[in-house]
């Protein structure tokens, strides 16, 4: 149901704090004029436990403005099951394509907690959902027996694999088959899950890079695997600032140099300063300055 590119897309905010829709709108075409597949709002990246939930309903109509007949799907981050299933509620009834559902980032929920929630939003919403499994970041893992337990249920389409060890794709390949669209969730091992059986990129740095991220996708799905293999090279310093503490102030200020935006957080983020700006910076920059010609496919 769900292939190739989609960006974990920022959200823009104005000086005062407010939402910028007519920056989003500028940032979000440029994703879909360079060939992504679809979009997801209010995820990490998208700073979406710092929204409301009005605010994340804004977000997701500016996305679908954009994006046309592409999918748009709407991030379920709440910390408990009850706002959760709300904001499902809210999206389906403003036409969501589909839900990206994570786990309580607050409370660390075992095994039978998680597959009940997982469960509750997607009767909520009655959606199509992604399965976001992020045992690092939420310290919550949706495991493979998880994901055969949830297998019966057709609202469950896919899994946002970011548990950080490649070994999971072949685990859910091997023991679900296609039952999933399986996407890569971890920027700096997109390539080599894409090399196992992967058919999607939930991306981060493809906010700041959308011609490349579509480029060493649409490679491997030819076949092309050397011409993606170098550009992912020249990449993985770029790619590496999406696995860190500082991933949304890190992928904001990437942006700034290549798509020429701003780098506005909201509190408790602050933007990067002192050496960790300059560091960032110097990546950034360094990458641009031997910046890859794209080949055609």
């Amino acid at each position: 149901m769900w292939t190739g590119v989609y960006p974990a897309v920022t959200t823009k905010f104005t000086a005062d704090d407010r939402l910028d829709h007519a920056e989003m709108e500028r940032c979000f075409s440029l994703q879909m004029e360079a060939g992504c597949d679809g979009i997801i709002v209010c995820g990490s990246l998208g700073e979406g436990p710092m929204l409301s939930p009005d605010e994340k309903i804004e977000v997701l109509k500016t996305a679908q403005k954009i994006a046309g007949k592409k999918p748009v799907l709407l991030t379920v981050n709440e910390a408990g099951t009850r706002e959760a299933t709300s904001i499902a509620r809210r999206a389906a009834k403003e036409g969501a394509n589909g839900l990206m559902v994570v786990p309580s980032p607050i409370y660390h929920t075992n095994a039978e907690e998680t597959v009940a929630a997982l469960r509750a939003v997607a009767e909520a919403g009655d959606l199509p959902v992604m399965i976001y499994s992020n045992r690092l970041a939420y310290r919550v893992d949706v495991t493979v027996d998880q994901m055969e337990e949830l297998a019966s249920d057709k609202r469950f389409v896919a899994i946002k694999e970011s548990s950080d060890d490649i070994r999971r794709s072949t685990e859910i390949i091997n023991r679900l088959g296609s039952r999933y669209d399986l996407f890569t969730g971890v920027d700096n091992l997109a390539f080599e899950a894409l090399s196992v059986g992967a058919i999607g990129w939930v991306a981060g740095l493809v906010t700041a890079f959308p011609r490349e991220t579509v480029a060493i996708y649409q490679l491997m799905k030819h076949g092309r695997r050397e011409e993606a293999l170098a550009i992912y090279r020249w990449f993985r310093p770029l790619l590496d600032l999406d696995v860190s503490t500082y991933l949304v102030q890190n992928i904001k200020l990437a942006e700034v140099f290549a798509i020429n935006t701003n780098d506005r957080v909201r509190m408790p983020r602050m933007p990067l300063s002192g050496e960790r700006r300059k560091t960032v910076e110097k990546i950034v920059k360094d990458a641009l300055a031997v910046r890859p010609t794209l080949p055609q496919f």
